[in-house]
């Protein structure tokens, strides 16, 4: 299981009166087995709600949990897959996914059947002896998401996974992800500034206000998805084309023009 949970949470980083407040009264429930992206202004919290989850960031008020556990420190229960890749450059593919396991002290005969199934799976089994250096920044994050999938954890935290890769790459590992979580679901939180990626891979979009962030407002893009059998489109680009998808976009869209005009104002 992988239910997460905010309750009532405060995040002030300093003095409690004089720090500064950046999270305030977060309150969201995260689904087993669900996609939730978070979309909001810079500087609203947004990595500060992933870093909680992770069990690098502790509120200053209320509680963030995962299965009523409330979290105190990381854990191999969530793995978490950041913007640079933060692979070892001295280590091959298969050595870079086989750290985690290995710090886990999973048997060797576990490990090797393990990584086996996940470069197959991310279609990464012709590079396995290939060192960082000799991918592109795709096939990177590509080997990074199969060092957090090999865990096996309950819950993948992803921190603007794509925001580092050209327009391109990215959306074909917007397609990658998609592909990966129909065949291995976990429960997802995913950071992103870019509102169509947050549309299009979610299954909830929580939008947060300006600092102190608060969730503004929560869609369940879900549900019009399934209505809309999004998925037997093939390219991101024909869903982007729906009326559906473009209302969503812009309601969005509309959400974080006002936090933005109000954080100027």
């Amino acid at each position: 299981m992988g239910v997460i949970q905010f309750k009532g949470v405060n995040k002030i980083f300093g003095p409690r009166e004089t720090g500064f407040q950046a999270l305030q009264d977060i309150n969201m429930e995260i689904r087993d087995k669900e996609f939730v992206a978070i979309v909001g202004p810079s500087g609203c919290g947004k990595t500060t709600c992933l870093r909680m989850v992770a069990g690098f960031e502790p509120a200053t008020d209320g509680v963030v949990t995962v299965d009523g556990t409330p979290i105190k420190r990381p854990g191999p229960d969530r793995a978490v897959v950041f913007q640079q890749f933060a692979l070892f450059p001295w280590k091959s593919v298969y050595d870079n996914i086989d750290m985690g396991l290995r710090n886990l002290n999973v048997s060797r005969s576990e490990r090797e059947s393990r990584i086996a199934d996940i470069l197959n799976l991310m279609n990464l089994t012709q590079y396995a002896k290939h060192f960082p250096h000799q991918l592109s920044g795709g096939m990177q994050q590509r080997v990074a998401i199969a060092r957090a999938y090999v865990l096996d954890p309950d819950v993948l935290l992803m921190d603007e996974p794509f925001g580092a890769l050209d327009a391109q790459t990215r959306v074909v590992m917007q397609e990658e992800l998609v592909r990966l979580a129909r065949k291995n679901p976990r429960t997802v939180l995913f950071i992103t500034h870019a509102v169509e990626e947050a549309v299009y891979l979610a299954d909830r979009v929580a939008i947060m206000t300006r600092a102190p962030g608060r969730i503004k407002e929560v869609l369940d893009i879900a549900s019009i998805r399934n209505a809309e059998d999004w998925d037997s489109h093939e390219k991101i680009e024909d869903v982007m084309d729906l009326e559906s998808f473009v209302h969503l976009r812009t309601h969005i869209w509309r959400s974080l023009r006002e936090e933005k005009a109000a954080q100027h104002a």
